[in-house]
């Protein structure tokens, strides 16, 4: 399945490693990371899925596939700036944050309108049906996993 990872541009080191250790996680699954494709959080899920040799998707804001990080296998360009977002959580079938600020808040309420189930790891803290914190990543994979493939209502 596909599943969007969300998150800061400029995380600490601990957001970043976790972000890595969710896209390796997903890539070991046999999931495809889907993300915005830009640096930060989104890079480090990209590289650690790709040490898996996993696959990752890259919805750019901007209108140059070049603007793509390294370990994006397939970029898509926009040309639709921080529009994207909604296209990042819609493409996939479930979502992880990992850290963040306003953008990723956006994400996350475009993601729980469209019924996604959102692990959160380090991000906001939501009491929203549809919402789970998790402290880990392992966790943040199973609780996705567990949502998408159980009983969690979810739109395609």
């Amino acid at each position: 399945m596909r599943i969007s990872v969300i998150g800061s541009g400029s995380p600490s080191e601990e957001a970043a490693a976790h972000a890595r250790e969710v896209g390796r996680l997903l890539a070991e699954r046999g999931h495809t990371v889907v993300c915005g494709g830009l640096c930060g959080v989104m890079e480090a899920a990209c590289r650690g899925a790709r040490e898996e040799g996993g696959e990752t998707i890259g919805i750019l804001p901007t209108d140059r596939l070049a603007d793509a990080n390294p370990y994006v296998t397939t970029p898509i360009a926009t040309g639709m700036g921080n529009a994207r977002n909604v296209l990042v959580v819609l493409n996939g079938q479930g979502v992880i944050a990992v850290s963040g600020a306003t953008g990723t808040l956006s994400e996350l309420g475009h993601a729980l309108d469209f019924g996604r189930p959102v692990a959160g790891l380090g991000t906001h803290e939501l009491t929203l049906e549809g919402f789970e914190a998790v402290g880990t990543p392992e966790e943040a994979v199973e609780s996705v996993e567990r949502r998408v493939q159980g009983d969690a209502p979810h739109r395609q």
